[in-house]
């Protein structure tokens, strides 16, 4: 009754579109899977009736379950955005917008016919985003060189090709990406002093900031099919605040000597995706002398645990008889905190601590160095992945990250022991 429902609602939306109708009258095989998916989740149902060009996706179950390794990603939306004058931005546009969506339809029928885990989800979902990243840096830069010339770039006397990078923060960072995602990014550049080599020169500080600003416009602005991505750039220094684009020795400065402790945790999930290589190196050199800083117990284990409050009074809605699974105690965020706390508290010792950007394997990283004994980290990253893939599980069917209060008790008690055992001492 429920899929039903859910695909007379399709139905509705689409009636006056005859091409759409007559796909699913022609095509028996097509109809079976829009019953199957409809079925299994609400959200799929929703994403379709959102983007009806989609339905062309249901006619091969070959690729419809199938979504596809970056290379393959990259290729196809290369040859897409080949097809498009080089100076229709709103096509180009249009086409990244079409392009993420039949891959995160591919990716959500996998997805939920169990032929995906749920890490390999967020990695399917972070390697379309990072491919549509380096399409839309390509064609800004292309449009503003090409305006404006060239600008210089140098990083600590070395010449940097384009001089521009995106750091990716939160879900992105952390390869823990959904479906509904914001993008959290931070924009750096090594840019010179002086101007670009065109014959419309502008400063170089100008030139990367104007290319930061052309990203934005392009990934969050809405087309005929829709918006590509929201985009979050609140965690660059200084907030909303800072600049949109900030130089590389600034941001270097700034984290080391300005940053509150919550936003080094926030840097121990972030990763460079896109941008100059030279760059990249730089940045992971950099996160890495941060992160591994010597930090003084007392105080670090105040102000996160001043600042999990903090957010638990911002963002928790209680509701009685319900557990909320991310902001509740013995949720998702505990862990997430506990992790970053002890993480930064040993880093300095363990530097390989702050390898990785994900929760999970930060975890495992704390049972190898002995920081946690095998069996509680076994526990925590148990705890962390059930909480995860029932929020997960909720999310595909619209429903808030809420479960029964009886549910998880064994789970969410031992994460409140642990936090306990560490947090509070």
């Amino acid at each position: 009754d429920m899929a039903l429902k859910r695909i007379l609602q399709l139905i509705d939306t689409i009636q006056r579109r005859t091409t759409y109708i007559a796909l699913l009258l022609e095509n028996p095989t097509a109809l079976q899977h829009l019953i199957l998916l409809a079925n299994a989740s609400s959200w799929i149902v929703s994403f379709l009736t959102q983007h009806p060009v989609l339905l062309d996706e249901l006619i091969d179950p070959r690729t419809l379950y199938s979504p596809p390794k970056k290379a393959f990603l990259e290729e196809d939306l290369h040859h897409r955005l080949g097809k498009i004058p080089a100076d229709d931005l709103e096509y180009q546009m249009e086409e990244m917008c079409i392009f993420k969506q039949v891959y995160t339809l591919r990716v959500a029928a996998a997805d939920i016919t169990d032929t995906l885990p749920l890490m390999k989800v967020s990695d399917y979902l972070s390697d379309i985003a990072e491919t549509i990243l380096d399409s839309t840096i390509a064609i800004s830069w292309n449009y503003l060189t090409a305006k404006h010339g060239l600008p210089s770039a140098k990083l600590n006397g070395q010449v940097c090709k384009k001089g521009f990078a995106v750091i990716a923060y939160g879900k992105l960072g952390g390869l823990e990406l959904g479906y509904g995602s914001d993008l959290d990014m931070v924009f750096i550049h090594c840019g010179t002093s002086g101007q670009t080599n065109g014959k419309h020169p502008i400063d170089n500080s100008q030139f990367f900031a104007r290319l930061g600003q052309r990203v934005i416009h392009t990934l969050s602005t809405h087309t005929a099919a829709g918006k590509i991505y929201e985009i979050d750039m609140r965690l660059r220094p200084s907030g909303s605040a800072g600049i949109l684009v900030s130089y590389f020795a600034s941001f270097q400065e700034y984290q080391a000597q300005e940053a509150w402790t919550w936003e080094h945790q926030a840097l121990l999930r972030t990763r460079a995706v896109s941008g100059d290589e030279h760059m990249t190196r730089w940045f992971n050199r950099t996160r890495k002398e941060i992160l591994t800083r010597p930090r003084k117990k007392n105080p670090l284990q105040k102000d996160v645990r001043n600042m999990r409050e903090k957010l638990r009074g911002t963002l928790l809605k209680p509701r009685p008889d319900f557990f909320d699974i991310k902001q509740g105690r013995g949720g998702i965020v505990d862990i997430e905190f506990l992790v970053q706390y002890l993480v930064l508290l040993h880093a300095h010792q363990y530097p390989e601590l702050v390898t990785y950007s994900d929760n999970v394997r930060q975890i495992q990283a704390l049972a190898e160095t002995g920081i946690l004994e095998a069996n509680t980290a076994h526990s925590l990253r148990r705890a962390y992945l059930l909480y995860r893939a029932m929020t997960h599980r909720l999310n595909l069917r619209e429903k808030p990250a809420r479960v029964p209060e009886d549910t998880f008790i064994r789970l969410r008690n031992f994460v409140q022991t642990m936090w306990n055992f560490f947090m509070v001492n």
